[in-house]
C-alpha cells in the first residue's frame, strides 16, 4: 500500500509529465502555425513575381490573414469553452494544416488570397486554445517564464520559415515550402494521446451555450482592454517583422541567403528575449517587464533601420527583436491571468485576434509608405509610434501576477469586469 508521501510524489510527477506535454504542444502548435504564416513573408517577391503582382498585393494577403484570425477565434474559441480545449485544438490543427498545403498549390493569385484568408481562421484558432491549455496547466511560479517559451513558439516559427526557405528555395522555388506547411496535422496525433484535457476547464465550464454567452458578454469591459492592448502589442510585432525580408531587399539590396541569414538571427534574439523578459515577468511584474522591454525597443529603432554598416545592421535587428519579443513573451501569462476561469478559452483568443484584425494592416501602410520615401523611414516611423501607444495602453492597465485558477480565492476583487485576486 502506498504512503501519502508516495502518493504526493506520484500525483506532484504525473502533474509535471501532463503540463509538459500541454506546453510542448502549444508551443509546437503557435510554432507550426507561425512558420506557414511566415512562408509568405520570407517568399513575398518571389510570390509576386509568379502572380505578376507588385510587392503591396501579396503584402495584403498578410493583411487578409491576419483580418481572418479573429473569424478562427471565435469558432474555436467557442467549442474550447464549451467542449475542452483539446478537441477543438486538434480539428484546428488538421484545418490550418490542410489550407497550407493547398496554398502551395493555388494556380492564380485569386485562390491564393482566398486560401489564406482561410489559413487565418486556422492560425486564430491555436493560439487562444492552446495558450489557455498550457497556462492552466503550469504552475503559477514559473507561469511568465513558460509564457515566455509557449509565445516564443512564434518566433521559433519565423526562424523556421528563414532555415527553411535557404534550403528549398533555391532549389525548388516557394511551392513546396508550403508542402511541410502540412506537418501540424501529425501533432494532432500527440494532442489526441499524450495531452489531458485541463482540470480547470472541467470544474468551471460553463453547462449550456446559453450560459456561456452570458458570461463572455458579462466581462464586455475586460474585453474592449485587452482588445486595444493586443491591437498595439500587434502593431509592434507585425510592423517590424511582416516587412523586414522586404526591407532588406529593397534597401539592402541583398540576396535571398543574406535576408533569410539575417531574419533568422534575429529570431534566435526574439527566443532569447521571450524567455528572459518572462522571466523577469514572475519577479517584477507582467506590467513592469513589457514597458521596459517596449522602452528599450524604442532606443533600438536608429541603428535597426538606419545602420551604416552590416555589423550593425545585424546586431540591430537582433535586439530590435530581443525586445519585442521580450514585450510578447508575457502575453500568455498577463492574458490568461486577467481572464475568468469559465471564458479563458475564447476571451483571451478572441481579443488577441481582434487586436490582429485592427493591426493587421501594418504591412500594407508600410508598403505604401515605402513607396513614397524608403522602406527605412516607413518602417522607423511605424514603429516609434506603434511602440509609445503600446507602453500607454499597457500602463493603464491591470495585471495579477501568479494567480491560482480554478475557483473564486477569498478577497478578489472585480477588475474590468474580471475577478481578480488583489496582488
Amino acid at each position: 500500500m502506498e504512503t501519502p508521501q508516495v502518493q504526493t510524489a506520484t500525483k506532484a510527477a504525473f502533474e509535471a509529465e501532463d503540463h509538459r506535454s500541454a506546453l510542448f504542444a502549444g508551443f509546437l502548435g503557435w510554432t507550426l502555425d507561425a512558420f506557414d504564416f511566415f512562408l509568405v513573408v520570407v517568399t513575398l517577391t518571389a510570390i509576386a513575381k509568379e502572380f505578376h503582382r507588385p510587392d503591396k498585393d501579396i503584402a495584403f494577403s498578410i493583411a487578409l490573414t491576419l483580418a481572418f484570425r479573429p473569424v478562427g477565434a471565435f469558432i474555436f474559441g467557442l467549442l474550447a469553452d464549451r467542449y475542452g480545449r483539446r478537441l477543438p485544438l486538434m480539428l484546428d490543427l488538421v484545418f490550418y494544416s490542410v489550407i497550407e498545403v493547398l496554398s502551395g498549390l493555388a494556380p492564380n493569385y485569386t485562390t491564393f488570397m482566398v486560401l489564406r484568408a482561410l489559413f487565418g481562421i486556422g492560425m486564430g484558432g491555436e493560439w487562444g486554445v492552446g495558450a489557455s491549455l498550457a497556462m492552466e496547466k503550469v504552475p503559477p511560479s514559473l507561469r511568465g517564464i513558460l509564457s515566455g517559451l509557449l509565445q516564443e513558439g512564434y518566433a521559433a516559427g519565423n526562424l523556421l520559415a528563414s532555415l527553411c526557405y535557404l534550403i528549398v528555395f533555391p532549389r525548388w522555388g516557394w511551392r513546396p515550402l508550403f508542402f511541410i506547411g502540412g506537418l501540424p496535422a501529425l501533432l494532432a496525433l500527440f494532442v489526441r494521446f499524450k495531452v489531458k484535457e485541463s482540470e480547470v476547464w472541467k470544474r468551471t465550464r460553463h453547462e449550456s451555450w446559453g450560459q456561456l454567452g452570458r458570461g463572455i458578454a458579462s466581462h464586455w469591459k475586460l474585453f474592449l482592454y485587452l482588445t486595444l492592448l493586443m491591437m498595439m502589442m500587434n502593431f509592434v510585432s507585425h510592423g517590424t517583422q511582416d516587412m523586414y525580408p522586404t526591407f532588406l531587399e529593397r534597401h539592402w539590396g541583398f540576396n535571398p541567403t543574406q535576408r533569410m541569414s539575417i531574419n533568422a538571427f534575429s529570431m534566435v534574439g526574439a527566443i532569447a528575449g521571450g524567455v528572459l523578459f518572462g522571466f523577469l515577468s514572475d519577479r517584477i511584474g507582467r506590467r513592469r517587464s513589457m514597458i521596459g522591454a517596449l522602452l528599450c525597443a524604442i532606443v533600438v529603432i536608429p541603428l535597426w533601420a538606419f545602420a551604416p554598416s552590416l555589423a550593425l545592421l545585424i546586431t540591430g535587428a537582433f535586439i530590435m527583436q530581443f525586445m519585442v519579443q521580450g514585450a510578447w513573451g508575457i502575453i500568455p501569462a498577463h492574458l490568461s491571468e486577467l481572464s475568468p476561469d469559465s471564458v479563458r478559452g475564447f476571451l483571451p483568443g478572441f481579443a488577441y485576434q481582434c487586436g490582429v484584425l485592427l493591426a493587421g494592416s501594418v504591412a500594407y501602410i508600410e508598403a505604401l509608405f515605402a513607396e513614397r520615401s524608403s522602406y527605412a523611414t516607413a518602417m522607423a516611423l511605424t514603429a516609434v509610434t506603434v511602440f509609445a501607444g503600446a507602453i500607454v495602453i499597457t500602463a493603464l492597465g491591470r495585471e495579477h501576477r501568479g494567480r491560482h485558477f480554478g475557483g473564486r480565492h477569498p478577497g478578489s476583487t472585480t477588475v474590468l469586469g474580471s475577478e481578480l485576486v488583489p496582488e
